[in-house]
């Protein structure tokens, strides 16, 4: 049986081009700096980006780290969304292992954090407080898209109150797609951006930290301090670097079909939230465990929540939408 996953989009395979141009890679040791597939990744993000350096390391949740840690000392502290990656998602990374302190702000449905909220969590200039050093956004946040707007409104009150910006931009490429603008006109308000390549760009693993050179020196220090140095590392920037340069432009489809996906749930009588990229949210209450378990049996995979997520991918097409929506109508009904 075909399977359809929707629990995320770190599921899929790797293309055909990609598994080509990573058995071709150029290799080296990139703890040396001499794998010249890694340093070509690295210097083709930071130019996307605007930025001047990039790191590549093993996961985005290494590559947050490293931006915190690099922004922060121990006793800092770092303002940032409560559903936040950097915060919930990550294993307290920044707080175990950076003794960086979290001041975590509820977030607004659109996505976005009330800056007039941040503006007075900031700590005053005591030794009773952690050091306000850092605000940590995300782009695109639980599938919403941050407006250009909102992002130089962050900027200016970051550099009012002497704070570094950091972006977790896993999916910064649906951002960018979905606002049809060049990726750098997102960075270009931030101090540091994290970029995953394993998620709706399709590499098997791996993120990039971007940032000044200084930034990244000290990341890369970090990276070492916490098992992140690779060797022959080029056969899996490979694949990061096809994906950059072959699927950015195809992630249109991936929103197109979560566009599809939520109006024909809505058809059928679930409650969806808006679409903006590859992020479908249904309310589907107590019964999340039994529709999973019934659309496992239709070779449909999902995450049992009372607020669904599907995420849209490459390796689901516009003929998948179809099936899913005859699951969901059959359970309605069953």
């Amino acid at each position: 049986m075909p399977v359809i996953d929707l629990r995320s989009d770190t599921v899929t395979q790797p293309t055909p081009g990609m598994r080509e141009a990573m058995l071709a890679a150029e290799l080296g040791d990139d703890v040396y700096g001499e794998d010249p597939t890694v340093n070509r990744l690295e210097q083709y993000l930071a130019a996307e980006l605007g930025l001047a350096a990039g790191l590549f390391v093993p996961t985005g949740t290494m590559s947050n780290l490293l931006g915190l840690m690099a922004h922060c000392q121990r006793g800092d502290e770092y303002i940032v969304g409560q559903q936040a990656h950097t915060y919930k998602y990550e294993g307290g990374g920044a707080a175990v292992l950076g003794s960086i302190q979290p001041q975590p702000i509820e977030g607004e449905a659109d996505g976005s954090l009330d800056l007039d909220k941040v503006a007075a969590a900031i700590k005053q200039d005591d030794f009773h407080f952690a050091r306000t050093r850092l605000l940590a956004l995300e782009n695109t946040m639980q599938g919403k898209v941050l407006p250009l707007e909102y992002l130089a409104a962050a900027r200016a009150m970051t550099d009012k109150h002497g704070l570094a910006l950091h972006l977790d931009g896993a999916r910064i490429y649906n951002a960018a797609v979905k606002q049809g603008v060049a990726v750098r006109q997102i960075a270009q308000y931030f101090d540091s951006v994290s970029v995953c390549l394993s998620k709706g760009l399709g590499a098997p693993v791996g993120s990039v930290l971007c940032g000044s050179t200084e930034l990244i020196g000290k990341a890369r220090r970090l990276r070492k301090m916490v098992g992140g140095g690779m060797r022959q590392a080029g056969v899996l920037a490979a694949a990061g670097l096809y994906a950059l340069q072959h699927q950015v432009a195809r992630l249109a489809d991936d929103h197109a079909n979560a566009e599809r996906l939520a109006s024909g749930l809505r058809e059928l009588g679930y409650a969806v939230e808006p679409v903006q990229s590859n992020m479908v949210y249904a309310q589907v209450g107590d019964r999340a465990g039994a529709l999973k378990a019934f659309c496992a049996e239709r070779g449909i995979k999902l995450i049992a929540a009372p607020r669904l997520r599907m995420v849209t991918h490459m390796d689901v097409s516009a003929e998948d939408v179809g099936p899913v929506l005859e699951a969901f109508a059959a359970f309605a009904h069953a």
